[in-house]
This record gives structure tokens, C-alpha cells and sequence, in this order.
């Protein structure tokens, strides 16, 4: 027994070792951490069980056959963060370059079964060259298998994926089906074609970062949910949003022992919103005044600035905040706005957050360029995501609520369960002087615009109707919201009956 015991060590510091010392010095030197250190720093100390250490692949073409390692390029297994149970995967760049292989494959579709058995989150940490080119469409057909169960598990288990070196090709698709992607400025990189076939293809010329680096997506094209400057930021940060999270669709989110109290009124709150309608303030401040502990993680914090959206904590129980942004394009919604919206709506609905909005918006942005680009099509992307949530459903006037854009951030009409207006809120179909120059075209004067102004910019017509529940004092904005998720506590609502909706892609 001693002897095939001592074996079972050797070949376990053999796996370790993955692509070999040589190797993880060369990725020590590129500035970052192996396979099995990130997973160290992902879970909680010593809590990692590994599964199929000594998987290795089965291919033979290209001198295959002589050149094989245990673990195929992938640690996987399960673990905990602040004692729940998470499963992961973590691929190992010092074997062949990271890249995926039918063997590789089986063992990351085997913990994301295992994931979606148990009701537990899947957290991948991607470090890969891609497909095995050496193994054909053995290797794609591995892909295929992981895509199947990203879309699967969608809306049933939280799935978060960390770029932590190159991701290309047919490889991107598992991390975007994800719900988050975290990535690291200068070693991560996504695109579908590299900057060679891109060059090949339309003769523009163009590197790694320029082409899929960290704040390129984080910034431009919103794939990146988190952008660090790290690898362990990037990590500390997964366990910090992981926190705000239930494990499964069926589970409510973890609620904490409130140490801010709730009855916490705060002056400053009276001073925010400007006088003058037009002046920006940052939205930011008003809800650092009104969660718990001024905490606020934000979501996208880099894309679609005029829209703010994240996890915080209202009497210890988690919310997802969306809030227009005065500070960004007046918090006008625009594409990227409803896109950015729409998606943190319904994650926030498919895991039982309950939604706080934020509202100051003069309406959709007008423009060739949003027209062309789908604005109507877009916009409809966060009203339906609004209309189609169930889970309790919140929302503070502040300012302006004009418009469509008035429908759309969540309504009384669309299913509010609590709607309220600061004494500043101004809730109308237009803002005074567009609206003054429509009635009165060429004979509108100031005189006409203050009379609609003391008319309709005001709370006051659409209390009378219903519309928002109450007018109150920003003070209190905080004590409101927890006593309104106390009693939603028990909200049951649901959905007509069907397969799915087609929300208008």
C-alpha cells in the first residue's frame, strides 16, 4: 500500500506541475499567476477538491501520442467563497498553450453539469490559445458541448468568467453567454479574429490591445462587465459580487445583519439635485446616501456612462440598482444605455434581486445615428425587460421622468410595486420649453413656458392620478425603500403561461 501510495504523491506533484517549472516560470514572467495559484486566490484556503487531475487527452496525430500531460491543460473542480459552494474550472496556459481538446472539454462540460445538479454558481477562468488545432473538430465539437451547457444554465445558476490571458476564436462564445465577464488590462484579450486576419481581411492594422484588450471591451463594445488592473483584483472582486448572489434561481439572495440603520436620514440629500433643471449632479451620490454603508458595486462602471447599474445592500438585503446618470449625456437613454439596462434587468429577475431605480431622464436621445442604429429596437430591449421582471420592483423620482423614457424606467404601468417622487420631480410628456414651442409655435414666450412649468413640471398631477405612490422627503428616500422591500418580501407575481418571449433582439 505505502508504495502505490507513493506513486498516487508522484503523480499528483506530476499534475501540479502541469506544463512543467520551465513553463510557469515563463508565465511568472509575463506577469501572471498558473492555473492553480488563481484558483488559491479565487476560493476560500484550502477548500478546493479537485476532479480529474489525471485526465490526459487521447490524440495521437502531429506526436501527440508522446507528449502528454496529466490534467489536459484544465484544473477543475469545486470549492468555496465565504463558505458556499462554487464549482470552477481554470485553464493551465503552460499546457499547450491553454488550448481546448476533447479531454479538456469533458472535464469543464463535467463541473457545469455537476453545477446545474447542485444549484451552485460556475466560475471559469479562461486562459487559452483556442481550439487544439492538432485535434480537428474533435476540439470544436468541445466547444460546442460547453455552449450548449452556458445556455442551458442560463438564468438557473450564476456563471462568471475571467479573462485572464488570450480568449479567441470560437472561444469567446462561452464567456459571453456568461452572465459577467472580468478582465485584466494587459493580459487579456477577446476577439473573434486576431489582428493578422484582420489586417488580411480589411487592411486595417491594429494590435492585441487596440483590438480586444480590457478597456476596449470594457469601454467600447460592453462585453466586460469589470475591468482590473490585476489578476487578484480581478479575483477579489468575483467573491465580492458572488456575495450579492443566490447560488441557483430557486434560492433568494444572502441577506446580512444591517449595521447602517435603516431610519439613517441624511441632509445632504436635500442639496444634491440642483435648482436649476438643466445643471448635472452625479446620481452616484444619491445612491451611496440612500444603500447601506454607502457601498455601491457598480456594473459596466466604463460602458454606456448615462446609465448607472450595480448591487447594493438595503437593510441587508440585496438590490439591483439601475439609475439614469444627470452627469452623462443629461442621463438621456441611448443604445448602449438600453442595451446595458435590459441585461442587468434580467439577470437581476431570473435570480430573485429585487430592482431599484433611480430616475432622472429627459428621454431618448434623439439623432441619425441612434435611428439607423436601432434605438427603437434597442429601447424596447429595457422596456420589455422591465415589463417581464417579477421580482420586487422600486423606483425614486428625483427629477425629470419626460417622455417614453417616463414608461420605460419602471413605472407605475409597467408593473411598479413602489413608485415615489422627490418634491424636485418633474414628470411630463416634454420639458417646459419644447413643450411651450409645440403649443404655441412662433408666439411661445417665457411667460408661457413658466405657466407649463408650474402646471405640469411638478409630482403633484401624477400622484392625483396614482401614478407614484407617494411625494417625499429625500431624507427619508432610504428608510421608504427598506420598509417597501420588507413588505414585497412575499411578492408572488408571474408571467402569462409560454416557452419564452421574443424580446426584440
Amino acid at each position: 500500500m505505502r508504495e502505490k501510495l507513493d506513486l498516487l504523491q508522484q503523480k499528483r506533484a506530476e499534475a501540479e506541475l502541469g506544463g512543467g517549472a520551465d513553463r510557469i516560470k515563463t508565465q511568472h514572467d509575463k506577469g501572471k499567476m498558473t492555473a492553480r495559484e488563481r484558483l488559491e486566490a479565487l476560493l476560500d484556503p484550502g477548500s478546493l477538491v479537485e476532479l480529474d487531475r489525471f485526465v490526459t487527452h487521447r490524440a495521437t496525430d502531429f506526436g501527440l501520442a508522446d507528449e502528454k500531460y496529466l490534467g489536459d491543460g484544465v484544473v477543475t473542480g469545486h470549492g468555496r467563497i465565504d463558505g458556499r459552494l462554487v464549482y470552477v474550472f481554470s485553464q493551465d496556459f503552460t499546457v499547450f498553450g491553454g488550448s481546448l481538446s476533447e479531454a479538456h472539454a469533458e472535464k469543464v462540460c463535467k463541473v457545469m453539469d455537476l453545477a446545474l445538479k447542485t444549484g451552485a454558481p460556475v466560475i471559469g477562468l479562461n486562459d487559452s490559445g483556442g481550439a487544439r488545432i492538432q485535434e480537428g473538430v474533435v476540439s470544436l465539437g468541445g466547444y460546442a458541448d460547453i455552449f450548449l451547457r452556458n445556455t442551458l444554465a442560463s438564468g438557473v445558476i450564476p456563471q462568471i468568467s475571467a479573462i485572464l490571458g488570450p480568449c479567441a476564436g470560437g472561444a469567446v462564445y462561452s464567456p459571453a453567454i456568461t452572465d459577467f465577464v472580468f478582465m485584466v488590462r494587459g493580459i487579456s484579450y477577446m476577439f473573434v479574429t486576431g489582428p493578422s486576419v484582420v489586417k488580411t481581411v480589411t487592411h486595417e492594422e491594429v494590435d492585441f490591445e487596440g483590438l480586444g484588450g480590457a478597456d476596449v471591451h470594457g469601454a467600447k463594445s460592453g462585453v466586460a462587465h469589470f475591468v482590473h488592473d490585476s489578476e487578484r483584483e480581478a479575483l477579489s472582486a468575483i467573491r465580492t459580487l458572488l456575495s450579492y448572489l443566490p447560488p441557483n434561481n430557486l434560492d433568494d439572495p444572502p441577506v446580512r445583519p444591517a449595521t447602517d440603520p435603516p431610519d439613517r436620514s441624511d441632509e445632504e440629500l436635500l442639496d444634491i439635485v440642483p435648482d436649476s433643471p438643466t445643471k448635472p449632479y452625479d446620481m452616484r451620490d444619491v445612491i451611496r446616501h440612500v444603500v447601506d454603508d454607502r457601498d455601491f458595486f457598480e456594473v459596466h462602471r466604463d460602458f454606456a456612462g448615462n446609465l448607472l447599474v450595480g448591487f447594493a445592500r438595503l437593510g441587508g438585503r440585496p438590490v439591483g440598482v439601475i439609475a439614469n446618470q444627470p452627469a452623462v449625456l443629461a442621463g438621456v437613454l441611448d443604445i448602449d444605455a438600453s442595451l446595458k439596462g435590459a441585461r442587468f434587468i434580467r439577470f437581476c429577475d431570473a435570480f430573485n434581486v429585487p430592482l431599484v431605480t433611480f430616475e432622472d431622464v429627459p428621454g431618448f436621445l434623439p439623432g441619425v445615428a441612434q435611428e439607423h442604429g436601432g434605438i427603437i429596437k434597442h429601447g424596447a430591449k429595457l422596456l420589455f425587460a422591465y415589463c417581464e421582471a417579477t421580482v420586487p420592483k422600486l423606483t425614486v423620482i428625483t427629477r425629470k421622468a419626460y417622455g417614453g423614457a417616463y414608461d420605460v424606467m419602471n413605472s407605475k404601468h409597467v408593473r411598479g410595486d413602489y413608485n415615489v417622487a422627490w418634491p424636485t420631480a418633474e414628470i411630463a410628456v416634454m420639458g417646459p420649453k419644447g413643450a411651450v414651442e409645440i403649443l404655441y409655435k412662433n408666439e411661445a414666450t417665457e411667460e408661457r413656458e413658466a405657466e407649463y412649468r408650474e402646471k405640469f413640471a411638478h409630482p403633484y398631477l401624477a400622484a392625483a392620478r396614482g401614478y407614484v405612490d407617494d411625494i417625499i422627503d429625500p431624507r427619508d428616500t432610504r428608510l421608504r425603500l427598506i420598509e417597501a422591500l420588507t413588505t414585497l418580501a412575499t411578492k408572488r407575481d408571474r408571467n402569462p403561461p409560454k416557452k419564452h418571449g421574443n424580446i426584440p433582439l
